[in-house]
């Protein structure tokens, strides 16, 4: 059982370590397993760039903050991964034909000359489901683990608010 320390901060470091396993694993599956990232796959990831590194300052000046400095930081994360979720949750759509996606997930777009197709990248529908495990795609896994995400943060507000400082 976790004693009575700060279940705020172990919430916020759960996330924090979630949150990293799951980038490092879509940068893994693009760069050793193949995968060719879509335009919304590249999207879902800002959430993760921008917000791991603030979740990081704020865990490593955890009791150095203001508090209302800190409530701002979390609260700024949360809504990062909550757009997170909902990016993930549209691509998931748009991979099983609900809606449509953007225009930019298909197509090259622009004039191209001879020499410029020697440096093409495959360009991959929004669409189009590389990888399935149980049914769900990486975007559907992404929207999942992105509402976890949101979950932790918002219990670890929640506790925070619980305990005060």
């Amino acid at each position: 059982m976790i004693n009575a320390r700060p279940l705020d901060k172990f919430a916020a470091g759960l996330a924090f370590i979630l949150g990293l396993a799951t980038i490092l694993g879509a940068i893994g599956s693009q760069l050793l397993g193949g995968l060719q990232p879509c335009e919304l796959c590249l999207e879902q990831r800002l959430p993760y760039y921008w917000g791991l590194p603030t979740l990081a300052v704020i865990l490593a000046l955890w009791n150095r903050l203001p508090l209302p400095v800190w409530y701002i930081g979390m609260a700024i994360v949360t809504a990062l991964f909550a757009w997170g979720a909902y990016l993930g949750l549209f691509h998931a759509g748009v991979e099983w034909g609900f809606w449509p996606g953007p225009a930019a997930c298909s197509g090259v777009g622009g004039s191209l000359s001879l020499d410029a197709l020697n440096d093409l990248q495959p360009v991959i529908g929004c669409d189009v489901v590389q990888f399935r495990f149980l049914g769900l795609s990486l975007a559907g896994y992404n929207a999942l683990i992105s509402l976890a995400i949101v979950a932790l943060l918002a219990s670890a507000i929640a506790f925070q608010a619980r305990r005060g400082r």
